[in-house]
């Protein structure tokens, strides 16, 4: 949209609406990539407090840019018109640095997110090949659409990065072809245009994550492309597996009291049942009307609660308890028990003790 107001509606309205306005957009295309590869990989979807910091130089380029988004709308028009169509000299009085830093710098922090996101996503299947000795049975297709996505924002990155050196007078040549040639503002277009376009058509070829039916069930070496985009496809859950027999299977398998593990999670519990998270994570929400995680505490809670009862934590510290049921931390156990409880855990003890 804002390429098209400012280079083809030829329309002084447009231009002043898409005309800086919308830099600091640019700065989200990566922490939002990232987002997305982060939450598909995840059992809970919620962002952690850090997380936002990812959002920062979004926030730094729109106080940057308020200088001249703060002018009245007819003289941001009028300067839009002169320099994209008259001067192309993008100079702007900004608060901390310049048009021309933004423009490149857009582009490489793109470029930036895009490999680090490959990087998480390779270093996530490594650490859960660790933990599980076994990859989920759909990584294959969600490897390569995460690739694919990323791979275009790399070429998307890299084309306009190119595209701005020759707006600045910077040329070279790569295999003889001059730079002028290579990004021109046709194959710029073009390129930019197409790479955005094709990702949302390429979506529809993983259907797995189109639609988020993740699976830790066992997977058959596909012979072809065509046999593994088949495979991919969303599958319902047999009728036959009805609630009722469902519960009994969850409550043989709590028995065991794996929910005490660390590292327990939806995927886990999906591999070790050999039942599908997306009907899993439909069980909890639905029916349970709770989510995963907030189930996993609740079960973790009432475990603690039961070894108090038993005397079975007399010699143990808070800390000791809160790392045996499974907690990350001793503040989050203490977080867990008091919203559950009402107490802190050492008042229960105590409560208990009389």
């Amino acid at each position: 949209m804002v390429y098209y107001g400012l280079h083809f509606s030829k329309d002084i309205f447009w231009e002043g609406v898409c005309f800086v306005n919308w830099l600091p957009l640019s700065y989200l295309l990566g922490p939002l990539l990232y987002y997305y590869v982060k939450t598909t990989l995840a059992d809970n979807n919620k962002l952690k407090k850090w997380d936002w910091l990812h959002l920062i130089p979004a926030v730094f380029i729109i106080i940057n840019c308020l200088p001249f988004t703060t002018l009245p709308f007819d003289q941001k028009a009028k300067i839009a018109h002169e320099i994209v169509n008259i001067t192309e000299n993008y100079k702007l009085n900004f608060y901390f640095v310049s048009f021309e830093f933004i423009l490149f710098s857009r582009s490489i922090h793109l470029l930036i997110y895009a490999i680090f996101s490959i990087g998480y996503f390779y270093n996530n299947g490594r650490i859960t090949l660790k933990i599980f000795n076994k990859l989920p049975s759909n990584h294959s297709i969600i490897k390569r659409w995460i690739y694919l996505l990323c791979s275009i924002q790399i070429v998307i990155a890299i084309n306009s990065i190119g595209h701005m050196t020759t707006i600045y007078g910077i040329h070279f040549s790569i295999f003889n072809i001059p730079s002028t040639k290579l990004f021109s503002e046709k194959y710029y277009f073009d390129i930019c245009g197409g790479g955005f376009f094709l990702q949302n058509i390429f979506l529809f070829l993983f259907p797995k994550i189109l639609y988020g039916n993740v699976s830790y069930t066992n997977d058959k070496q596909s012979d072809n492309i065509i046999t593994a985009l088949k495979s991919s496809l969303p599958k319902k859950v047999k009728t036959a597996v009805v609630i009722q027999d469902f519960e009994k299977t969850l409550n043989d398998y709590l028995v065991k009291t794996p929910f005490i593990q660390k590292e327990f999670s939806l995927s886990q519990m999906s591999f070790d049942l050999k039942i599908p998270e997306r009907f899993l994570s439909n069980y909890f929400n639905n029916d349970l009307n709770i989510t995963f995680s907030e189930w996993r505490k609740n079960l973790r809670i009432d475990y603690v609660c039961h070894l108090i009862e038993q005397d079975e934590t007399k010699n143990l510290t808070i800390e000791a308890i809160s790392s045996n049921a499974g907690f990350a931390s001793r503040s989050k156990f203490i977080d867990a028990f008091k919203e559950r409880k009402g107490v802190t855990p050492s008042a229960f003890i105590k409560s208990i003790s009389i």
